[in-house]
């Protein structure tokens, strides 16, 4: 058997915080070899492929996750001698114990298949490096703590994608295998919606436009991300974005991530020369627009305490029912620090404008 098997996401944590922003499935592809005799698919999957349960191979051909020679195939099908295999499944499990933990959460939709949860910033989403608890996946151990995806204490227990630390937003998460496959396959395609209102620094020169640049671990800096110019390194990612709101030192713009790589948005708009406001890791967190005078000074350091943390909230997020097929969408306000900073650049804004009308 020729193994080809790669993964489209990283799986490796980016810090102590556990900060990544992947979608969590992985691809792979092989070739049966030439003298294989007829076996099952499941069962040569379960054979060839560690870690792995052949209940989860079947909930994956079930949801049409598995191609053999391009066409969706059944568990039941018989393989052939030089069958092409593609399959996107949720990453293996992890055999870290998770504790559930009674945390709150804000649920803004659930059913017998999934819940769309909108987390708060400074929330980390999986245990990672220094955060083994308090995490979004020790609430949800807690709160589906009866369904067998989540009673095993499952590491990344319903999870396909996720947002940084310091993301304020929307997340989904299936209950079960077939949903999880499912989900995992629209990610992998790129049919899920996803929008993120965010705040960065500069005039942005157009009204909207698209980023395209590889994005993989920076080689100076294990802890930040890098765009690779030339396509050397990293993987593909694309950032649209139009803009919102101008404030002349500072842009208010919607990003639609059509891939979602670690970091994506952050690292590609530092990459443009427009880090995201208060964002320290790619440079955001200093004055980088605006005038000289001690009243502004004092102003970018006022909305830099309002707002302790990038300025990123996953507005928007969309996707079709697992089971269903129903086009599903759902909205998330700007949680208070956020929205504050808006009204605070608003006022900012407006001052200057009457102070120029004043001198005219």
């Amino acid at each position: 058997m020729t193994d080809d098997r790669y993964t489209d996401q990283q799986t490796d944590e980016i810090d102590e915080s556990g900060e990544e922003q992947d979608e969590l499935y992985e691809h792979f592809a092989l070739t049966v070899d030439k003298g294989q005799t007829p076996m099952r698919l499941d069962r040569f999957l379960t054979v060839r492929m560690e870690h792995t349960s052949r209940n989860r191979i079947q909930a994956a051909a079930d949801s049409g996750n598995i191609l053999v020679n391009g066409t969706a195939a059944k568990s039941s099908y018989k393989i052939k001698p030089l069958d092409r295999i593609s399959i996107v499944m949720p990453y293996p499990r992890r055999e870290t114990e998770i504790v559930p933990e009674h945390i709150p959460l804000e649920i803004v939709y659930e059913d017998d298949d999934l819940l769309v949860v909108d987390k708060p910033a400074g929330m980390v989403v999986h245990p990672g490096h220094g955060n083994y608890s308090g995490t979004l996946v020790n609430a949800l151990a807690w709160h589906l703590r009866e369904l067998p995806l989540f009673r095993e204490g499952n590491q990344r227990a319903g999870l396909v994608h996720r947002i940084d630390k310091n993301t304020s937003g929307l997340l989904v998460v299936a209950k079960n295998e077939l949903a999880h496959a499912r989900l995992a396959k629209q990610f992998f395609d790129h049919t899920v919606h996803r929008r993120y209102t965010a705040l960065v620094w500069g005039n942005l020169p157009e009204d909207e436009g698209t980023i395209t640049g590889h994005i993989g671990r920076s080689p100076k800096d294990r802890l930040k991300m890098h765009v690779f110019a030339d396509g050397s390194d990293g993987k593909h990612a694309v950032t649209h974005w139009r803009v919102l709101k101008r404030y002349g030192y500072a842009t208010l713009a919607e990003c639609r991530l059509e891939t979602g790589r670690t970091h994506q948005i952050r690292v590609h708009m530092a990459w443009q020369g427009h880090p995201l406001f208060n964002d320290e890791r790619y440079g955001g967190d200093r004055i980088l627009k605006g005038t000289t005078f001690a009243k502004y000074k004092q102003f970018i350091e006022n909305c830099f305490a309002l707002m302790p943390r990038h300025a990123l909230h996953a507005r928007s997020l969309g996707f079709a029912h697992p089971r269903t097929g129903e086009e599903l969408r759902f909205e998330s306000a700007l949680p208070e620090d956020f929205r504050q900073l808006v009204e605070k650049w608003d006022g900012y804004t407006a001052s200057a404008r009457q102070s120029l009308d004043d001198k005219s």
